[in-house]
């Protein structure tokens, strides 16, 4: 694009590509998807030591060759420090202070080093929903690297029995599960989170091209509960749909019109709502 002498402004279309998603590996191999993120040559490794490898060279070669490439003069140390941070971070309100003592930087390179991260669609900074309900709601966006196998390669997490040990287990589920919905939604669909200062939270409202509000719940457990704050919540915003996303395999009710439902399947509701 930079090399190109025209604008061609009018005659170009954006499509964003994303990394394989649960409706294109199929809900049996949901775990592996999880694990090894979307990126076809990790998902497609011959084992979890392959696919590892291919994402550590991967982050290597991005950092000390891609980025320099499209301008960019940052460096390629910082960047991973910045990059890990954020895995560790990962599914947080982000505080640019916190970075920015970390890293020694101030709070403006901060911002300018996690735009670059957004633009690279390396990273998600999903937005609190606003509205006026009468209520103190929180503003700072929530922070997720993308894809998932990213996070654990990061991390050094080499397969599913470490991820399940390590503490950004459950964050981790939770930005894969983000990320499969928002890539299965309609086009022109609105995504955000809800936290008020009392507590009162929702991992992820879509807001479809209808208008409707899908309020989503986001388990790694197969035996999901949800606490006081997702009803407060819905009571505030008055959804369309309650649900509760887990890693099983089964759809059923829960309570208060609150379905569970498998990934694969809100994804498939999604796609052709």
């Amino acid at each position: 694009m930079r090399q190109s002498g025209e604008s061609l402004a009018g005659r170009i279309s954006y499509l964003e590509m994303t990394p394989l998603d649960i409706l294109e590996s199929g809900a049996d191999m949901l775990d592996e998807l999880w694990v090894k993120g979307g990126f076809p040559d990790s998902f497609l490794a011959s084992s979890d030591r392959a696919s590892g490898r291919w994402r550590k060279d991967f982050i290597k070669t991005y950092l000390e060759r891609d980025i320099p490439q499209l301008g960019p003069r940052i460096a390629a140390e910082t960047l991973r420090r910045f990059w890990t941070m954020l895995a560790h971070h990962q599914s947080g309100l982000l505080n640019a202070a916190d970075f920015a003592r970390s890293l020694g930087v101030d709070g403006k390179t901060v911002a300018t080093y996690l735009d670059l991260m957004v633009d690279l669609l390396l990273v998600r900074r999903l937005p609190p929903w606003h509205a006026n309900v009468g209520k103190r709601l929180v503003k700072s966006p929530r922070i997720y690297v993308r894809d998932s196998g990213l996070v654990h390669s990061l991390l050094d997490i080499a397969n599913l029995e470490a991820l399940l040990a390590h503490p950004v287990a459950g964050a981790s589920w939770e930005g894969f599960v983000i990320e499969n919905l928002i890539g299965a939604a309609p086009e022109g669909t609105l995504a955000n989170f809800y936290r008020t200062s009392a507590g009162a939270e929702v991992d992820l409202l879509l807001t479809l091209p209808s208008g409707k509000v899908w309020a989503v719940e986001i388990k790694r457990s197969l035996t999901p509960k949800v606490c006081r704050g997702f009803h407060n919540a819905c009571e505030d915003i008055g959804p369309a749909r309650k649900l509760i996303v887990y890693p099983g395999t089964e759809k059923f009710p829960y309570a208060d019109d609150i379905d569970i439902i498998p990934l694969h399947d809100l994804a498939s509701e999604l796609i052709s709502s």
